[in-house]
């Protein structure tokens, strides 16, 4: 009977074992955080990613950041740029970054190994998107992304103007947008099929009239507070 009673005793404790690691496991939503500009913490409590960020804080009189932000970012995050612009990119902050958190880093100077992250990342997958982004005439490498994860699509524009890839695109929970792009988009009776819009990379006059603006929308947000946090709840 001791010996019986021992044995399924052992197999009642693994199964409350597995079972609450399953419990405890299991994701139940994508938090993203705005920290400033297109700069965004995007978590689902096991994979860190961070989109534009690091940047040059105050770049082009954008929003500024302090250095706990830094500190804060979190060990062996993953890191990806739609472009090399300081307001979006900082080569001194990020290097500074990965020396002490490691991490990876990908953007329009290695689009092929970051359309292979699926296969390290659970339940995740990532399409870039070439997309035009000039300053006073001179065109500069750029690139949008859609990022499907645990079934949620995430799409995030960076400083591209041109509505042609969002338009094509169905379906979206979360678009990350900038004003120009929403112009675009509702001047040239282009859809953006999102179940929300986040408004994002607002230039401080720009702060007052976009919030204004979206104050009774439903779908459309204005990020105009660093460190608001969104939360995609995970069917």
């Amino acid at each position: 009977m001791t010996k019986r009673f021992g044995l399924r005793g052992i197999i009642v404790f693994i199964t409350l074992c597995l079972f609450s690691f399953s419990s405890f496991s299991q994701i139940k939503e994508i938090q993203i955080e705005f920290i400033g500009n297109c700069g965004l913490h995007m978590t689902d409590g096991t994979t860190n990613f961070y989109i534009d960020f690091p940047y040059k804080s105050g770049a082009f009189n954008y929003m500024e950041f302090e250095n706990a932000e830094l500190d804060s970012i979190k060990d062996n995050s993953i890191f990806i740029f739609t472009h090399k612009h300081s307001d979006h990119y900082s080569k001194k902050n990020l290097k500074k970054v990965l020396k002490e958190k490691k991490g990876q880093t990908y953007g329009p100077w290695n689009i092929a190994e970051l359309e292979q992250l699926g296969e390290t990342v659970p339940d995740f997958s990532i399409k870039a998107f070439k997309t035009e982004h000039k300053v006073f005439g001179i065109s500069f490498k750029h690139y949008s992304y859609l990022i499907n994860w645990h079934g949620k699509k995430i799409y995030l524009s960076g400083d591209t103007g041109k509505t042609e890839t969002i338009g094509k695109i169905s379906d979206i929970d979360w678009a990350f947008i900038p004003y120009w792009l929403y112009k675009n988009a509702k001047d040239q009776n282009v859809l953006i099929d999102a179940k929300m819009v986040g408004i994002y990379h607002l230039y401080p006059v720009e702060v007052a009239p976009a919030e204004q603006i979206f104050q009774n929308s439903e779908d459309h947000y204005p990020l105009t507070k660093q460190g608001e946090r969104i939360s995609i709840k995970i069917e």
